[in-house]
């Protein structure tokens, strides 16, 4: 196995951990900000960012296991 394809690997598994992590913190931000404008919307909008989270990881997760399925 060559070293670059190791490498290539690392690389897009760690970028995919970070994509999530960004994607997540701005999912959670925009929640917070949402239901500080209309609190009484709150349930919905938590269960919505929830949901959005989830689909998110699961990405994050595929493009990782796709990653290392590459080696």
């Amino acid at each position: 196995m060559s070293e670059l394809a190791i490498l290539g690997a690392a690389i897009g598994a760690g970028l995919a951990a970070i994509g999530a992590g960004i994607g997540i913190g701005k999912i959670g931000s925009s929640a917070m900000e949402a239901i500080g404008r209309q609190p009484d919307q709150a349930s919905k909008i938590r269960t919505n960012m929830i949901i959005i989270a989830a689909l998110v990881e699961g990405v994050a997760l595929f493009a990782v296991v796709i990653c290392f399925m590459a080696l």
